[in-house]
């Protein structure tokens, strides 16, 4: 028998040992996979946005099924996806408002005093430089972070201001955790009239950096009666999201300023009064 033929036998006898080796180290060491999860996951919008708390859908289908997480927790998944998960899975989900992205700011470029900035055009960065280029140190930016952090593009940058487009907002708070001026918060989707400032400082102060600045001249806080619509907070008014008011308050107190807006006028850029 030649030495080749020899060599052949030998590589084909060890190769036959590996391969039973291999089966059996695979089927001792095999992890058993919920096949719930894998079901849950095409469930799942596949977005991987993290507002559900976790690194992305493929932990979170492991969380809902271990009870870890309830369904509702994701805010991309629509209410029939939601029911559907629940009872695949036989628990039940609670129901919960939807919460959209608020920028408590309208000082877009045309209403505030800006001065010369020189550097990265990103929030975090300008904010290190004197604070970025806005007269008001509570402002908006404008560069963009919180745009760039939304993977929904329910974000978009107007004349240097960052407005929420909230029917395109899922409520993944991405841009919440960008914005370095922590402008962003998440209020109620039903919600339609807000305060678009949120500076702290004495209404003079705020109007010679801002036309659009909240003066607290407290006009939409006796307009709301007692009702308590609108809270007073120092020298800032806030709308009151336990119990919002509806748009008729802001042409009830004909803000001066044009601080309080109904949503969709400020997304739609319609407010011309202050900027004349």
């Amino acid at each position: 028998m030649s030495i080749a033929v020899i060599a052949i036998i030998a590589v084909g006898i060890l190769g036959a040992l590996l391969g039973i080796i291999i089966g059996v180290v695979a089927k001792v060491f095999a992890v058993e996979i919920d096949e719930r999860i894998e079901r849950v996951g095409e469930l799942l919008p596949g977005a991987n946005c993290g507002g559900c708390g976790y690194a992305g859908c493929a932990d979170f289908a492991k969380a809902v099924v271990s009870e870890a997480a309830s369904p509702d927790q994701c805010p991309v998944c629509s209410k029939e996806d939601i029911v559907t998960i629940a009872d695949y899975l036989g628990i039940s989900a609670e129901e919960k408002e939807k919460r959209v992205a608020l920028v408590r700011c309208s000082g877009d470029i045309p209403n505030t005093v800006r001065s010369l900035y020189n550097g990265v055009r990103d929030c975090r960065s300008a904010v290190l430089v004197a604070g970025g280029a806005k007269g008001c140190d509570y402002g908006c930016l404008g560069f963009g972070s919180c745009a760039e952090a939304c993977p929904f593009g329910a974000i978009e940058m107007r004349k240097g201001l960052a407005v929420v487009h909230k029917d395109l907002c899922v409520g993944c708070e991405n841009c919440v955790a960008a914005c370095p001026k922590n402008l962003i918060i998440m209020v109620p989707e039903a919600a339609t009239t807000h305060v678009y400032c949120n500076s702290p400082e004495k209404g003079a102060a705020k109007r010679a950096v801002c036309k659009t600045a909240c003066i607290a001249c407290r006009k939409c806080v006796k307009a709301s009666g007692e009702e308590d619509h609108m809270l007073v907070d120092g020298f800032l008014i806030r709308t009151n999201y336990e119990n919002p008011p509806g748009p008729e308050l802001v042409e009830a107190a004909a803000c001066p300023t044009t601080a309080l807006r109904v949503d969709s006028a400020h997304s739609a850029d319609a407010y011309q009064g202050a900027s004349k």
